[in-house]
């Protein structure tokens, strides 16, 4: 980590603002078809299920927590049917040494999208200073950094501005669970999102 590229995921990225994009489309709700990218195709071509959650920037501690748990879950046997994918806009070399630091990727797939093609085509564009600046964001913090001891890494590539979300899909593709981050700290009910998964296989 050095001080230009601790400075530099601070700065909005060209050429989008802070401010709200007109041309960014809405992310995709319970019910409804979830985009499908070239980088992440939907239906997922293992025919699986998936639980997917686009990070906030490598070294961001709330990314770190939503990551661990989902790899958690990923190791879990009785998931295996289930296709777990954490995507990344950090360079690929930030994440691979990210996801080192962390012991590995265990049973996530991971997607480099430092172009942010597939954020964006899931709704998922720049945020505004509440989205990080707020009582509750400062509490989980504190209490990842106490109790887990999750802290502030380097960031060595991202942007803090950048939404974050996660979703469960179908495996014909259809949205079952999730949406976008309210606020920074917001992250995982991965076990619903397995529960919602599960009930909707057992009903098929």
């Amino acid at each position: 980590m050095t001080l230009t590229t601790e400075l530099s995921s601070w700065l909005p990225p060209s050429p989008l603002t802070l401010l709200k994009d007109p041309s960014l489309p809405s992310p995709p709700t319970p019910g409804t078809s979830a985009p499908s990218t070239p980088s992440l195709p939907i239906p997922h071509p293992s025919n699986q299920p998936q639980i997917i959650t686009f990070l906030r920037h490598c070294g961001c501690p709330f990314a770190e927590k939503t990551f661990l748990s989902l790899r958690s879950l990923s190791t879990n046997s009785s998931y295996d049917h289930i296709k777990f994918i954490a995507v990344s806009h950090s360079s690929l070399l930030a994440t691979n040494e990210w996801l080192e630091a962390l012991g590995g990727a265990g049973d996530v797939e991971v997607i480099v999208d430092e172009g942010r093609e597939v954020y964006r085509a899931w709704g998922l564009g720049n945020v505004g200073p509440w989205h990080l600046f707020n009582r509750a964001a400062f509490e989980e913090l504190g209490r990842l950094g106490r109790e887990e001891g999750i802290k502030v890494r380097g960031t060595e590539s991202g942007s803090r501005w950048q939404g974050a979300g996660s979703w469960a899909v179908s495996k014909e593709g259809v949205v079952v669970w999730g949406g976008s981050a309210g606020s920074a700290e917001e992250g995982g009910g991965f076990e619903e999102a397995v529960r919602l998964l599960e009930e909707r296989g057992s009903n098929e």
